[in-house]
């Protein structure tokens, strides 16, 4: 890609220590983000279908065999995952896992969403793609600068133990919607880390044979946060 002038945009360093081919850099970047775009497009249109169908979730959330069909999908994700972890290099195998996980995870989500207004879901993704552009965004431009992540370790650490502290002394004393929103907050807040480091890892540490479970960090990061802002909303609006 070039500019009037002739000057190749796409050979510009992503960062200031980069040491290889900057356009290999951005393919990779590209597909990375082609997949994830594929995959919250899919898990939209299943979310929805199963959304629109209330059966599929009384049935799922009603009966014994709804249950039952739940828990063996939750550990068919947990196989796949583990798959495309192991053959995550292999086509077009890693692909066909990578469909099964994003439609198992649009169920999830249409399952999540069935009974709940479609005002708040629109606010959740609403929200949920504010946070994720911006982010996303900030990381690159830091990337430019140099910016270095590892303060966000601590920070990390910090926000699970206070969120570990904060369910133990809910269970007890429980608090009601404050608590509630005190939880998903900081849940977002610890969700929007990752997702800045993960970005900055998707720019600088990432080798260019990992773009599946690239585009599989990213999608799980953008799935919490939206699944956490819906439950903050949801709370919000009872």
């Amino acid at each position: 890609m070039s500019n009037e002038k002739g000057y190749d945009i796409e050979a510009a360093l992503l960062y200031p220590s980069m040491e290889e081919n900057p356009q290999l850099r951005w393919a990779f970047i590209r597909k990375v983000y082609a997949i994830l775009t594929v995959q919250l497009i899919a898990t939209i249109v299943v979310a929805a279908f199963v959304a629109d169908h209330q059966s599929i979730a009384l049935f799922f959330g009603t009966t014994w065999a709804g249950w039952a069909v739940y828990a063996a999908i939750l550990i068919a994700v947990i196989m796949v995952i583990c798959l495309v972890s192991a053959l995550k290099d292999k086509h077009p195998i890693n692909f066909i896992l990578l469909g099964i996980f994003t439609l198992f995870m649009g169920l999830f989500v249409g399952l999540a969403v069935s009974f709940i207004s479609a005002l708040v879901v629109l606010e959740a993704a609403a929200a949920t793609l504010a946070v994720v552009v911006c982010l996303t965004l900030y990381t690159f431009w830091a990337a430019r600068r140099g910016e270095d992540y590892s303060f966000l370790i601590p920070f990390v650490i910090t926000i699970v133990i206070t969120l570990v502290l904060l369910v133990i002394f809910q269970i007890f004393f429980p608090l009601g919607k404050i608590s509630t929103m005190l939880y998903n907050g900081l849940f977002i807040l610890l969700l929007c880390a990752y997702i800045i480091v993960d970005t900055d890892t998707l720019i600088k540490r990432n080798t260019y044979d990992q773009y599946i479970w690239a585009s599989i960090t990213l999608y799980l990061d953008v799935l919490n946060i939206f699944l956490r802002f819906l439950r903050s909303f949801k709370s919000a609006n009872r």
